[in-house]
């Protein structure tokens, strides 16, 4: 978590050095990542990016959490847009996904194709999985359950998960075979669907 210094300073001087982050972090994988590089872009001395962050990982989660956050209140948008069918909302959320700007595409690419245990576990917040908490809650409310073949909320909790399972591997496939776009939708489509045969009846 950034320090209060950070959210203290001028919204452009913040956008600045939050650009200039997500800039490193596409450009390698946390590990790879220097601060050097963060500060000469942002145009800070090196002292300032330690009154902001404790470290590299400090501002790389931060940054993370960002687009969790973001990607969630997208999810919900989605399933509100398909009227609660889990399975069109994922197909349009992983085309936003895999259809992001290039520099944030970057940043996913570096994300999933060096995935870790903690960044799992942020990352599995974008579909309130990692538990039954309130995200939780707020996507269940929302999805259509009447032909699921789900008896109750546990069941939804684990189609939750496979399904998120599933997500996940088409996008590391996605970015570590460089798939295009039609190939990349058509195969996660084609297992989506297939997984709508086992979970919804008639």
């Amino acid at each position: 978590m950034p320090k209060i210094t950070f959210f203290n300073l001028p919204e452009d001087k913040r956008e600045n050095l939050v650009h200039a982050a997500k800039k490193e972090f596409a450009r390698v994988p946390l590990y790879q990542a220097s601060i050097s590089n963060i500060i000469k872009d942002a145009k800070i001395p090196r002292g300032s990016f330690y009154q902001y962050f404790d470290d590299k990982e400090d501002a790389f989660f931060y940054l993370l959490n960002s687009h969790v956050s973001s990607y969630k209140q997208h999810f919900l948008e989605t399933l509100r847009k398909n009227n609660g069918d889990i399975f069109d909302a994922m197909i349009d959320f992983y085309t936003t996904i895999i259809t992001e700007v290039k520099e944030n595409l970057q940043f996913l690419r570096n994300l999933f194709l060096n995935m870790t245990h903690r960044i799992e576990n942020v990352m599995a917040r974008s579909f309130g999985e990692n538990d039954l908490n309130e995200d939780f809650k707020k996507i269940s409310n929302l999805i259509n359950k009447e032909r699921l073949n789900i008896q109750d909320e546990d069941e939804l909790f684990h189609m939750m998960q496979i399904i998120s399972s599933v997500t996940f591997h088409n996008i590391v496939k996605k970015f570590a075979g460089e798939l295009p776009f039609e190939e990349a939708l058509n195969n996660y489509r084609t297992e989506i669907y297939l997984l709508k045969k086992g979970f919804v009846s008639g």
